[in-house]
């Protein structure tokens, strides 16, 4: 009874993945050198793929083989790269969103205010909004990379919005040293989230 309900588990994931991945039975035969009417009887739940097929069939759908012998009540089996997709076109949106309210300052206090001078800081005050934002995304969705690109871009521009800004008010003299303060930012942005999981004290207390 037990292997009938994981059969049609089984083959209810299949076809799901399937038919996300546009391909019809005799595409995925093919591609895991098998008969369409193999596939099919999957998919009836009248048979179960053995485990060297299911890991096949995780790795061509980008899912584990868990998703595959899973029932999935609450939400549907989503691969990776659509995931990934997904998560890509949120976080350019929401990029996207801090420089149009950057164009939208720029804009209306120019119409509103044309006299006030360097307008154009709205969009360099863009650059670490942005690189927040990927930051805080990055850091909930477990993207190592992208984490320490955002945070050394997150570093670099705040020293910059703060050395045009003190340069635009008519501070000069020696403001280009707040750039050295980047240095032993970037070194621990780096100690931080790249290897302190591997310094022992973390290694001891995990």
């Amino acid at each position: 009874m037990e292997t009938d309900t994981l059969a049609v588990t089984i083959g209810k994931n299949i076809t799901r993945l399937r038919r996300i991945a546009n391909m019809t039975q005799l595409e995925l035969a093919e591609k895991l050198n098998y008969s369409d009417k193999s596939v099919s009887k999957w998919e009836q739940g009248n048979g179960v793929p053995d485990i060297r097929i299911l890991v096949q069939l995780a790795d061509l759908f980008q899912v584990s083989v868990d998703d595959l012998v899973r029932e999935h009540k609450e939400k549907p089996i989503v691969p990776k790269s659509t995931r990934n997709m997904r998560r890509l076109i949120i976080m350019l949106c929401s990029v996207g969103l801090c420089w149009l309210v950057a164009v939208a300052a720029f804009v209306f206090i120019g119409i509103g205010a044309p006299k006030v001078p360097y307008l154009w800081l709205a969009f360099v005050y863009a650059v670490p909004a942005s690189a927040i934002v990927v930051l805080v995304f990055s850091c909930i969705w477990q993207y190592k990379t992208v984490r320490v690109v955002s945070v050394s871009v997150l570093i670099w521009s705040v020293l910059a919005c703060i050395y045009l800004t003190t340069f635009v008010c008519g501070v000069e003299e020696n403001m280009w040293l707040i750039f050295i303060l980047g240095i032993p930012l970037q070194v621990l942005a780096l100690v931080f989230f790249v290897w302190w999981k591997r310094l022992p004290f973390f290694k001891h207390k995990h």
